[in-house]
Parts: C-alpha cells; sequence; structure tokens
C-alpha cells in the first residue's frame, strides 16, 4: 500500500491538517489515477487553504488601511476652511471664478490674521494672471498716495517710501507684498482711506468740523456731504458693544472711512477693469460700510464680497455670521497673529 499525506499547515495557531490516502497495489499503479487525486488535492490546498489566507491577507490590509486613515484624519490640522454666504462648504476656485467676473472685490479681513492675508496674496496673483486688476487698501492713506506712485514708477526704493510714509506695524509682512505684485505687474495701487488725525477730529466733533478744514485737508476724504443712515445694523452695533460709553461720534467717524474709500474706489476703478480692495471686516461685513456706499453711487455694481470668521472649530460657520458676505474663511481661533496692535 502506498501513502501519500499532504499538508501540515499552521494558520494563527489553528492546524489544518489534510491527508489523502490511496491505496494501491504496487503491481498495479495506475498513473491517470494518481495524476487526478493529486489534481484534486491540489484543488483542495488551493481552495480550502490558500484563498482563506489571501483573503484573510486583504481583510488585514483593508483594516491597517482604515486605522491609519481615521488615525491621520484625527492628526489633520486645518488652518481655514471656505463657505458661501449661505453656511455652506465651498471652495477657493468659486471664489476666484466669481471675481474674475466682478466689478470690484471687497476682502475683508481681521487685520491680524495671517491666514487671510495669505490668502489675499494668493487671490490678488491669480487674478494677475487672468487680467489687469486695480488695487486698494484701507491700510494706506489717501495722503501718501504720492509717495506711493513714486515707489510703483521706480522713483524712490522702499527704505525711502517706509521713511516717508505712514504705515501699520504689520504693513512690511502683509501689505507690501500686494503693494509690490502692483509693482511688478505696473498696476496702479490707490491709497483709499481717510488719515487718522482727520477721522479723529469727526471721533470728537461730529461731521460738523469738516465743514471747517483747509481746502488741502478736504482733498483726502469723500466729497461733504458725508452720506450717512445712523440705523444700518453695523453702526447701531458699534453703539451697543459699547455700551454706556458709546460715543454718538464714534458710527459718524466710521462712516467718514466707508464713504471716503468707496469714492476712491469709484474715483480710480476703469471701465471694465476689476478693483480689489481691501479692508477691514467690519468695513464691508454684512453689504454695509463701504459696499451700501458704492451701491448709493451705482446700483448696477457686480461687487463681490469676501469675509473672516475666527471660531474654536471650522467645520461649521458659526449662525452669527452666516450671511455676512458672498464668502467667509472660517480660521482656528488658536491661529497665531501677525502683530499687536497698529
Amino acid at each position: 500500500m502506498l501513502n501519500l499525506i499532504f499538508i501540515n499547515y499552521k494558520c494563527q495557531s489553528t492546524y489544518i491538517k489534510m491527508s489523502v490516502s490511496v491505496n494501491l497495489y504496487l503491481d498495479k499503479v495506475n498513473i491517470e489515477f494518481v495524476t487526478i487525486c493529486a489534481n484534486k488535492v491540489i484543488n483542495l490546498w488551493e481552495t480550502q487553504v490558500l484563498k482563506p489566507i489571501r483573503f484573510m491577507q486583504k481583510i488585514i490590509v483593508l483594516t491597517l488601511f482604515l486605522v491609519f486613515s481615521i488615525n491621520l484624519t484625527a492628526q489633520e490640522k486645518k488652518a481655514f476652511k471656505i463657505f458661501n454666504e449661505k453656511g455652506n462648504k465651498t471652495s477657493y476656485k468659486k471664489i476666484l471664478k466669481k471675481a474674475l467676473k466682478a466689478d470690484i472685490v471687497l476682502f475683508g479681513e481681521y487685520h491680524d490674521n495671517p491666514i487671510i492675508h495669505w490668502l489675499q496674496y494668493e487671490l490678488t496673483m491669480d487674478l494677475a494672471k487672468e487680467k489687469k486688476i486695480t488695487l486698494g487698501a484701507e491700510m494706506v492713506k489717501t495722503e501718501d498716495q504720492q509717495h506711493l506712485n513714486n515707489y510703483l514708477n521706480g522713483e524712490i526704493n522702499f527704505r525711502t517710501l517706509d521713511s516717508i510714509f505712514t504705515k501699520w506695524n504689520n504693513f512690511v509682512t502683509d501689505y507690501k507684498p500686494l503693494v509690490d505684485i502692483a509693482k511688478n505687474n505696473n498696476f496702479e495701487f490707490i491709497a483709499t482711506n481717510v488719515p487718522r488725525r482727520i477721522s479723529r477730529k469727526v471721533f470728537k466733533g461730529g461731521f460738523k468740523v469738516l465743514d471747517t478744514m483747509s481746502e488741502d485737508d478736504k482733498q483726502w476724504f469723500s466729497p461733504l456731504p458725508i452720506n450717512y443712515d445712523e440705523t444700518l445694523p453695523g453702526y447701531v452695533k458699534m453703539k451697543t458693544m459699547l455700551g454706556k460709553h458709546a460715543l454718538v461720534n464714534l458710527p459718524k467717524a466710521q462712516a467718514l472711512k466707508d464713504a471716503t474709500m468707496a469714492f476712491n474706489i469709484l474715483k480710480n476703478k476703469k471701465e471694465n477693469q476689476l478693483f480689489v480692495h481691501y479692508n477691514g471686516c467690519y468695513h464691508s461685513d454684512n453689504y454695509e460700510g463701504i459696499y451700501w456706499h458704492l451701491l448709493k453711487s451705482n446700483p448696477d455694481l457686480n461687487i463681490l464680497t469676501i469675509s473672516a470668521s475666527e471660531q474654536p472649530t471650522i467645520d461649521v460657520l458659526e449662525d452669527d455670521v452666516i450671511g455676512k458676505a458672498d464668502f467667509i474663511i472660517a480660521v482656528p481661533d488658536s491661529m497665531t497673529k501677525t502683530y499687536i496692535g497698529y
């Protein structure tokens, strides 16, 4: 008798034993029969041993992949997320697409937020690749326009500009890169905001102080009278935030800035050319401020607004900021700041 014993395989401490006995008389060996038996044994090996092993390998690999994916997702830190005016998640690509079709973009910012400043730079660079644009900013005062032009035209270097014009503490890190986009592409960069010394006078004495100013000072702000609606929610909120310490002229000083920025945007906007303006969120949130003044002057303008929100988590847009702009960029409130004060 010929005894053929196959398979002694160990898989995870479980023994799979297979044995086949083939009784043959040596003098009557049937080679064909032995071949058939061997094939059946091989088939049993494939189906009963190898296939389960391969299946288990696939399960293990898939499980490990899912574990690592979940772990990586939990550890991933998002610097920002973009939402539309309804609070739904959207993309940077959609901002760019709409900006290219707009007449004016009001890019609201938190002045000390590095992510917002980076996105301002990226959007401006991408727009500059597609078309000629005009840039402007709240952070540059109207009385410094000539100094800025001299820098843009190459008549003075930045060291000289830095020594002769009024700048914010974060100008070099956050706004000079935008100015240099204009310089490198032969774009205009417009100083849109009223000098602070003038807005301070309105803060103390109301609009009436503007009438007493010299003709030289009057060139730095919007023509009189200043269009002012004290019932606009943004101006009302300013008083509410300050409570009993609220000053009646604070919203008027804000309105002077809004009116002056809107005036200078319209004054310097070229026909069929996009104007991109950088300003604090409060100057354009909820379609008020600069936006309100622009539409008062030209209701047919296609204006795109962008704002920001600093939140503990950015997976969902907080309720109180939904609808305050066409696009809202949510940033973790743990984000580091570019500066303190200005």
